[in-house]
């Protein structure tokens, strides 16, 4: 889960995109990204068309997706 002192990732919130999940101070939705990947593309594919979504923040959330599944399976 999200420690306490990391950023968060995800945003929600109904004044951004309406209330659609995004990347934290951006306006691209989370799906968005699962898109990218779901249809073979690269993360660098998707960084350099959401320039606005850092690195950091991607590598974040897949962390945070993975201990989020792992947690659920066992």
């Amino acid at each position: 889960m999200q420690e306490k002192n990391s950023p968060q990732v995800i945003s929600v919130s109904p004044e951004v995109m309406g209330g659609t999940p995004v990347f934290a101070g951006t306006r691209v939705p989370i799906q968005t990204f699962l898109d990218y990947m779901e249809a073979g593309e690269t993360i660098d594919d998707f960084l350099a068309g959401f320039p606005t979504v850092k690195r950091e923040q991607l590598i974040q959330f897949l962390e945070q997706a993975k201990e989020l599944m792992v947690a659920n399976v066992a």
